[in-house]
């Protein structure tokens, strides 16, 4: 959903008078504010559900839409973890000038998580894209405490982390391209708040919906969520019927018509 600049002043003049500016990114590089979220049921609905990307990947791929991530990929900080929740996306970019001089120079500090924090809601998943670089941190422990303090369920970063134990202390939930000990300040840039942002392989706008598990990580554009929760509930509930087949032996004849179901 496009927003006019007009509407987006509005908005962040909105959040600013309500204490929700952190005030790192310029009002021109926030793409939108307020956008739909699906309901806290819907999400309910997914989170009850298990080997939940795998089938939501072969959904996906029955609408046509490139939509999943290997875990071989994006890894879990911390394995055992399930996440549903509403994208929040920042696009960074690396900074010209060299780390030290920026120390030097006493600049003011160009990336930010703690924008999309404060301007995102209860249940949102921020989606950081810094082009899959490995060495340069785009959150680590504060980002951490800041994002759990406003709600946040969890990140996806087509990048680094730092801060590795600590994340994990915090048990929150955190799925990135590699780790590091190197700050991203004075190493990066936030050009673009809610705007699309690319995670290894796919594209993510801010609304979609982000599923992530062991096996790896979903992106269900906002249009297709409802949709997506049916076919797969519909899925697990057919392979529940074939499992019971399979283990009272029932025959072949029975077994048949459900082989590959998923698939046609």
């Amino acid at each position: 959903m496009e927003q006019t600049r007009a509407q987006v002043e509005k908005d962040y003049e909105e959040y600013k008078q309500a204490g929700r500016v952190w005030g790192q990114v310029p009002v021109e590089r926030i793409a939108k504010i307020k956008f739909p979220r699906p309901s806290a049921e819907v999400i309910a609905e997914f989170q009850k559900l298990d080997d939940l990307t795998t089938t939501i990947s072969d959904v996906l791929d029955s609408l046509g839409v490139r939509g999943a991530i290997a875990g071989s990929h994006l890894r879990p900080i911390e394995q055992g973890k399930k996440i549903v929740g509403t994208a929040c996306t920042v696009r960074s970019i690396p900074e010209r000038k060299t780390p030290t001089r920026g120390y030097a120079d006493k600049d003011f500090i160009k990336m930010s998580t703690r924008e999309s924090y404060y301007l995102g809601e209860a249940g949102d998943v921020l989606v950081c894209d810094f082009g899959g670089n490995l060495d340069t941190s785009n959150m680590g422990g504060q980002s951490v405490t800041v994002a759990k303090s406003m709600g946040f369920v969890g990140a996806i970063v087509n990048g680094a982390v730092r801060d590795v134990d600590t994340i994990r202390k915090a048990g929150y939930p955190v799925w990135s391209k590699g780790v590091t000990p190197i700050t991203g300040k004075f190493r990066m840039e936030a050009v673009e708040l809610n705007g699309a942002v690319t995670v290894h392989d796919i594209v993510v706008h801010a609304g979609d919906l982000i599923v992530a598990d062991d096996s790896g990580v979903c992106c269900i554009p906002s249009e297709y969520i409802e949709t997506v929760l049916a076919q797969v509930k519909s899925i697990l509930a057919e392979e529940e019927r074939m499992r019971e087949l399979i283990e009272s032996k029932r025959p072949l004849d029975e077994l048949r018509p459900l082989y590959r179901k998923r698939y046609s």
